[in-house]
């Protein structure tokens, strides 16, 4: 049985969760829970993804594989049932993979930024780059308030799923950016995401976490 190292508090790791539940893999991954600090290197994960990042997938029958990305289309060939994450025609799997980097890149704005907020003390926070960020992420979201009609005009793919993750994890961590104001459009959609079962069973949550080897 394939063996994911997991957090609940990951959006990444929420990403192919997500996956595996539409794709019908989620009773046939193993799942361990693994801090990824970005202060502390994991020495024992070191041993499998020299990144020391979560998610990583270790299998029986292949190397293990990193990036939420990479995972995602593991379980997208991997899978019997649901949709097509990643579409084979070429043009479709251009803007799947498109929508899917703009999620990601959503995250990869959000992350720093957390660490930014609470893992460094405030006399050496960065309030240029904080506003940085925020100026950039509000760029994504009005983008997507003016594009998610024609995003959500097509099937579900990969791009539906990480653009939704990555909005989720706003409401968990950066609620009080007000991100829905004033993008009425993009609130319904994403309230729309929510009720799927697949985001229903990977909610977020801080749990306590392990110690890492380091």
């Amino acid at each position: 049985m394939p063996l994911l190292h997991w957090s609940p508090r990951s959006p990444y790791v929420r990403k192919v969760m997500v996956a595996f539940h539409e794709k019908g893999l989620a009773d046939t991954i193993q799942t361990t829970r693994t801090t990824a600090d970005p202060m502390v290197p994991h020495e024992e994960l070191m041993l499998v993804n020299p990144l020391s990042k979560i998610p990583t997938l270790e299998r029986e029958d292949g190397p293990p594989l990193w990036d939420s990305r990479v995972i995602m289309e593991w379980a997208d060939r991997t899978g019997e049932s649901g949709p097509r994450l990643f579409p084979e025609a070429p043009e479709q799997r251009e803007i799947a993979l498109r929508d899917e980097a703009l999620g990601t890149g959503m995250l990869d704005i959000a992350l720093p930024w957390l660490v930014e907020l609470y893992m460094r003390p405030p006399e050496q926070r960065s309030e240029i780059q904080i506003a940085a960020w925020r100026r950039k992420l509000a760029s994504t979201l009005d983008w997507l308030e003016s594009h998610i009609a024609e995003i959500d005009a097509r099937s579900f793919d990969a791009g539906h799923l990480s653009i939704g993750v990555a909005l989720c994890y706003l409401n968990f961590r950066f609620s009080s950016e007000g991100w829905p104001n004033n993008r009425p459009t993009l609130a319904a959609w994403h309230a729309r995401f929510r009720e799927r079962p697949s985001v229903i069973a990977t909610e977020f949550r801080d749990d306590p976490r392990p110690q890492a080897a380091g």
